[in-house]
């Protein structure tokens, strides 16, 4: 089975930049403190990596 992470928005995203609310609403998060677990790949990676300070990431 493959590595699963947690992603929950902790921040909200109504001071970021465009760029950056579409990368938060491409991983599947619309509400504050709302979490999804998506399987941990470079890509999920790279999209946590260009928001990291509106995330809070586990590995489950």
């Amino acid at each position: 089975m493959a590595k699963m992470i947690k992603i929950t928005l902790t921040k909200s995203v109504i001071g970021a930049s465009p760029k950056q609310k579409k990368v938060v609403e491409a991983l599947g998060l619309k509400k504050m403190h709302q979490s999804v677990e998506l399987v941990d790949s470079p890509v999920t990676r790279g999209a946590i990596n260009k928001v990291p300070h509106l995330l809070t990431v586990e590995e489950l």
